[in-house]
């Protein structure tokens, strides 16, 4: 006898019982048995020549039929509509008088596939900063017998408890039928990477001859991670912005979910829906940064994203204005219009107009100009912070930039704002050497430069020489004269002072040579100062002495000269 036969539940299952006898087929007896679940054997069925009987009251009393009896060494036990209770030991025993008692065994295996197992995933957010576990889904598989096995796949991957990593729990159900339920939950610590993964399960189970497997359908589960980044962006319209456009400015995190937003537009906080702000009409005064902001909820973080606006004046667009007479007089003209683009609506707004003519007019695009300053070459003590300022105009709004002929030397930027008709930046310089600063203008329709030229001045002290010879001859005051440094200065300083000494030096020879003449007869009335006499003044050591040079440049103290003026008067 075969040592199992294997049946699907519901069908019909043979057990053979072959055996060989010395004697007449005609004096055999066949008898079959089961062994109850108690583990008691009992007869289901006696047979012989005469007799072929199935035991009355019995498990199997109306469903079981025996072949072959006493035409062949072989008789086959045939079970129809084998249920789950009938999964049992069955003996055969053969006696053959002379030959004695014999007997073989055969277990009965009842298998049941499961219905098609269902999965679903939890369909809450998971985050990743949970410290433990957290549940993906559920996988079950219903009505099968013996009981089915459960394996869990992360992208094909099979997934196995691993402690503070994945745990999964299985719950195994008897049902009424003597069929089994198996449900299998999955818990995991998701990572970020898991946003792109897939869940599925796997079941296993039993059937004759074999094992079986099926799958169950993928899910996705929805994975929250904290925001490292924004991106800000212009949605509409596409390229150019133009005055007079609406436009949407996006904001999108790469965090999941999507925090809340704040927009700034220049430095003003402004409402918007979700990730989108609204800028309606905008206006060239309108082009400058734009803020995202966002924060959030678990960390209460700030992550912040910007981007530039650039609002172009009309281009490729031509716009009807309107001139208007009031009173018989024109209001506006070309240039006005032009310099004043953005307040056109006044004209509108005017009392008692008259709508004259129409006429299209497209606004100029310029490349940039810078306003060019009336310092170029700039001094500044060692040390010290000097600001320059740069001026650009142009169509659309210039972008200004500065470099340094030093590369050490760093040009802090400390305003940068719109003006009526371009940019204005400032940026403050610490001097500590002779430099060059380049401020550069660009746009899409050229670029301007300016260049400033620093000089540093070093601080120095220096003594002059404590005599000093002044003459009574007018002098005229000095022009003022534009620094150019305190070394040329000193210099200028000693210069001076040296062609002063040269001067007395020299008129002091001259008048004691008789070159320069006092008189008429060579002597002078010293009671009247003449016209050509020149006055000295020495001083020395903080002290004055004043004296009277004669003909022959003699210094005479006050009584000698006293006494050559009584001899002259004789």
């Amino acid at each position: 006898m075969e040592d199992r036969v294997e049946v699907f539940l519901g069908d019909t299952a043979q057990i053979t019982c072959m055996f060989t006898v010395s004697d007449s087929h005609d004096d055999v007896i066949i008898q079959w048995y089961m062994i109850t679940k108690t583990n008691v054997r009992s007869r289901i069925y006696y047979g012989d020549r005469n007799v072929q009987v199935v035991d009355r009251d019995g498990q199997f009393t109306d469903k079981i039929s025996v072949n072959g009896m006493g035409k062949s060494s072989e008789v086959v036990l045939t079970i129809r509509d084998v249920a789950l209770e009938d999964e049992l030991e069955f003996i055969c025993q053969v006696n053959g008088l002379s030959a004695g008692n014999m007997e073989g065994r055969t277990m009965l295996k009842v298998f049941a596939s499961p219905d098609r197992p269902n999965i679903e995933g939890v369909h809450s957010g998971i985050s990743v900063s949970k410290n433990n576990p957290s549940k993906i889904g559920s996988c079950e598989a219903k009505n099968g017998y013996p009981r089915p096995n459960i394996t869990w796949y992360r992208d094909q991957s099979p997934l196995q408890n691993t402690p503070g990593e994945v745990s999964v729990v299985t719950l195994v159900t008897k049902e009424s039928s003597g069929l089994y339920t198996v449900q299998s939950d999955l818990h995991l610590n998701v990572v970020k990477e898991d946003e792109d993964s897939f869940f599925y399960c796997e079941v296993s189970y039993l059937v004759p001859g074999g094992t079986k497997m099926t799958e169950t359908n993928k899910i996705n589960i929805t994975v929250h991670y904290p925001t490292t980044s924004l991106d800000v962006w212009v949605e509409s319209p596409k390229g150019r912005v133009k005055e007079g456009d609406t436009v949407e400015v996006h904001c999108r995190a790469n965090g999941n979910p999507q925090p809340p937003f704040t927009f700034m537009h220049n430095m003003q906080e402004l409402e918007s829906e979700l990730n989108v702000l609204v800028l309606k009409d905008v206006m060239r005064l309108s082009s400058g940064n734009i803020t995202c902001t966002s924060l959030d909820l678990d960390t209460h973080e700030e992550t912040v994203g910007h981007t530039e606006l650039f609002v172009d004046c009309f281009k490729h667009k031509d716009i009807k204005l309107y001139f208007f007479v009031k009173n018989q007089q024109q209001v506006g003209h070309n240039h006005e219009v032009e310099r004043h683009l953005l307040d056109i609506s006044n004209f509108f707004n005017k009392s008692k107009t008259e709508k004259l003519g129409v006429q299209n007019y497209s606004a100029p695009l310029r490349p940039p100009e810078i306003k060019e300053s009336a310092d170029t070459v700039l001094e500044e003590v060692t040390d010290k912070f000097l600001n320059l300022s740069c001026h650009a105009r142009g169509y659309p709004t210039p972008v200004i930039t500065w470099s340094s002929s030093d590369e050490s030397q760093i040009l802090k930027e400390v305003s940068h704002r719109q003006t009526e008709d371009g940019v204005l930046s400032v940026v403050s310089v610490k001097v500590t050497s002779d430099v060059t600063a380049n401020c550069n203008a660009s746009n899409v329709h050229g670029t301007d430069s300016f260049l400033f030229s620093i000089k540093a001045i070093v601080q120095t002290t220096s003594s002059a020489p404590s005599t000093t010879v002044t003459t009574v001859t007018p002098v005229t005051p000095p022009k003022r004269v534009k620094k150019e440094g305190s070394g040329v200065i000193i210099a200028v300083i000693i210069i001076c002072i040296l062609l002063l000494a040269i001067l007395g030096s020299v008129l002091y020879f001259l008048y004691k040579k008789g070159k320069i003449p006092c008189g008429r007869s060579g002597k002078q009335d010293l009671t009247k100062p003449s016209k050509d006499s020149t006055m000295v003044e020495i001083n020395n050591d903080n002290t004055e002495e004043a004296v009277l040079l004669g003909v022959n440049g003699d210094k005479k103290p006050p009584s000698d000269q006293g006494d050559k003026y009584m001899d002259v008067q004789k």
